[in-house]
This record gives C-alpha cells, sequence and structure tokens, in this order.
C-alpha cells in the first residue's frame, strides 16, 4: 500500500511557504523611523533581540530524508513484570538474546516547521508541526526464531521486535512552542513546550492519546552585544529516551570578522560554526535525539510499553543557499546508541529514572553504531 503523507506533507510546505512569504513582505519596514525625534524626548522601550549576528539562518519549514549505513542489533526477550510484583525478570547485565541480526536500512522522511506566530520587539511566539517517519530494513540472523511469536501475559501470541519493526516502522509526530520574552536591551527569557506521540502506529490507527509525552525548558540570557550571547536554565526532555531532567546551557557566539562562531543549547546540541560567506557555512558539533516510542502490541492491561530511543549525533553540516529564502542542507555524521531499552509504563504513566534511578527495564536492547547521511531542503528567514 502506497503511503500517501509525503504529498501531503510537500503540499503543506509550499502552502506554508507562501503564506510565510507573504507575510514578510506585508511587515512595515520600521528602520525608516530609527532616527525618528520625539517631540517631548520621551524614552523608547528598547528590548534585546531573538538572535545574534552571523548565525545560521532559522528554518522555517523544512524537509528531508535520512538514512543510517547498515548495523547490527542484539534485542532481549520482552518480558513483563511478574505476577508476584517482584518486577521484571531480565537480567540487566546478562540478558537473554531472543534477536540478533542486521538493520540493512534505518531512515525515512523528516518534516518540520517553526512559524512565527506573534514577531514583536516585545514577545515572539514560535509554533511547529513536526513529523519524523522511521523505516527498517531487517534482515534477521539464521538462527533467530523470527516466527517464533512473543508471549504476551494474558497468554496471546505477539509479534517479535524486530518484525514490528520491519513490518511497521516508528514515528514521531510533536507539537512545539517557543516563547521568547525580552525584559529589557539585554535580558531575555524563553520557554519552549513541547507535546509527542511516538510509536508504531499508523495514521489509520492511531495510539491512545494518554501514550502523549511532555517535554518543557526554561531559560535565562543576556545578549551581551551583537556577537554574544549566553544563558542557563533547565529542561524536562526525553531527548535520551526515558524522562529526565537536565540543565541547559546556551552559548552563542560569533567573532568580530563573523568567519567564526559557536551555536549551542547543550545537551540538546552544539556546533562550531565556520561561515564562509553570508549564503554558505559549515556546522560542525552534535545533535541529541530521542524520544520515548509507544509498542503497540506489547501494551496490556492498560499499560504502556515504551522502547526508550536515545541517540547522539556527532556530525558535520554544511548549508548553503539556492535561491531567495530556499536553503538546501547535507548532513553526515556518526549515530551513536544511548538508549534502545524499554520500559513498561503502569496505566501509561510515566516515571523519573533518571541518570542514576536502579528501576529496571522490561528489555535491553543493543545498537551497533553506524555512519548516518541527511538530505534536506528549507525555506529560512530573511
Amino acid at each position: 500500500m502506497k503511503h500517501k503523507y509525503p504529498r501531503f506533507f510537500l503540499l503543506s510546505f509550499f502552502c506554508l511557504s507562501f503564506f510565510v512569504a507573504n507575510a514578510q513582505e506585508d511587515e512595515e519596514d520600521y528602520s525608516m523611523y530609527d532616527n525618528f525625534e520625539l517631540e517631548d524626548d520621551a524614552p523608547i522601550k528598547r528590548y534585546a533581540k531573538p538572535t545574534i549576528s552571523g548565525m545560521s539562518p532559522q528554518k522555517f519549514i523544512g524537509i528531508s530524508f535520512d538514512a543510517q549505513m547498515p548495523y547490527r542489533y542484539e534485542f532481549s526477550n520482552v518480558t513483563f513484570p511478574e505476577s508476584s510484583g517482584n518486577g521484571f525478570d531480565v537480567d540487566e547485565e546478562n540478558p537473554t538474546i531472543n534477536e540478533t541480526g542486521t538493520a540493512k536500512f534505518t531512515g525515512g522522511f523528516r518534516f518540520n516547521t517553526n512559524i512565527p506566530i506573534i514577531s514583536k520587539s516585545s514577545f515572539v511566539w514560535q509554533s511547529g508541526i513536526n513529523f519524523m517517519d522511521t523505516r527498517y530494513t531487517i534482515s534477521e540472523a539464521p538462527n533467530n526464531p523470527k516466527d517464533q511469536p512473543v508471549i504476551l501475559p494474558d497468554g496471546t501470541e505477539a509479534r517479535t521486535l524486530g518484525r514490528i519493526l520491519n513490518e511497521d516502522g516508528l514515528r514521531n509526530l510533536n507539537w512545539t512552542n517557543t516563547l521568547f520574552f525580552p525584559m529589557n536591551e539585554t535580558e531575555f527569557i524563553v520557554f519552549q513546550g513541547q507535546m509527542d506521540l511516538s510509536g508504531n502506529y499508523g495514521f489509520e490507527d492511531f495510539q491512545p492519546l494518554n501514550t502523549i509525552r511532555y517535554s518543557a525548558a526554561a531559560v535565562y540570557g543576556r545578549r551581551v552585544n551583537d556577537y554574544y550571547r549566553w544563558g542557563v536554565g533547565v529542561a524536562r526532555t526525553y531527548r535520551v529516551g526515558n524522562l529526565n531532567y537536565v540543565p541547559v546551557i546556551m552559548f552563542d557566539w560569533t567573532s568580530e570578522n563573523r568567519k567564526w562562531g559557536t551555536e549551542i543549547l547543550f545537551p540538546a546540541r552544539a556546533y562550531l560554526r565556520y561561515n564562509f560567506s553570508k549564503n554558505a557555512l559549515l556546522l560542525a558539533g552534535f545533535d541529541l535525539e530521542g524520544q520515548s516510542y509507544h509498542i503497540d502490541e506489547y501494551s496490556v492491561n492498560g499499560n504502556s510499553y515504551e522502547i526508550r530511543r536515545g541517540e547522539v549525533r556527532p556530525k558535520l553540516e554544511f548549508q548553503a543557499k539556492i535561491t531567495g529564502y530556499i536553503w538546501a542542507s547535507v548532513q553526515a555524521g556518526y549515530r551513536w546508541d544511548w538508549s534502545y531499552d524499554a520500559d513498561e509504563l503502569d496505566s501509561s504513566r510515566d516515571f523519573f529514572r533518571g541518570f542514576f534511578g536502579n528501576q529496571e527495564f522490561g528489555m535491553i536492547n543493543t545498537l551497533e553504531n553506524p555512519l548516518f547521511f541527511n538530505v534536506g531542503l528549507n525555506f529560512v528567514s530573511p
């Protein structure tokens, strides 16, 4: 069956591009009033700008295709809490391996938006719908019990995780809102909230909405000058797969000749930037990607069985202007598996394990670390 959603997102891309372009054309050029003097010498309130000079252009709308090179994997038995209440029976130090094989292909289509809803000197609100479709081509080892089903707690049979990934894939749909509040000419506060629906669902067969996972971040910052700003904050995040609370550090800097710079919002991402010209640049650094993916087939008794997928992506990214506000991007890097283990969430309610919690997992899974590539087309800010 052919999927129709790529056509939908392509149509959305061009429609949103037309909308944003027209909105920008209709904006009044307030720079004409820079030298205007009020008769009564009333003070003018000035606010910190949301960017600094030389940064990579902000992506309003983007489409890309992501692909990982082949890699080996090992999946443990799918386990559920014992009826005695003693937790899972998986041995985390030496788990029983149920599936081994090769993922010949992992990747797929990505669609990202970050549209200005309100853009004033005293307040900026940006909102975006983002979609990431990850498909797998799984080749299991010859000695795998590929057709041997997983036995659920009620005695019914289910597919192995390798077959679920091969046949369904994983997808993530999220809605992100970013609010920028400048307090004066140097100080500002940024809030970001995100809702994610992640799992092996299809659009004709959505998963329960009580599996939506919520993320948020708040950062206090100072825009020191046109070339430097910093900030500190805290985030509630799923970028390492399971729920975590982490400090946030912002450090954006551009050299006075506008050739070198940094774009850092740690731990989500950190880049060193080199500007070849105003129309081409290179980023070197990493992204931290992750989310908690609901596996519908293993979610029984009102619980949610979820793959805690988290990965670090060291990479090089080249961005260049094609025409007008259309830029192309090419990425190449290394996908390092942070987590692919699984949890069962009681009544779909999540819990906090953090980096040091000792709560048991329902599966212990390992992935080898391959190279990855990503090519994209973006409609960017002026």
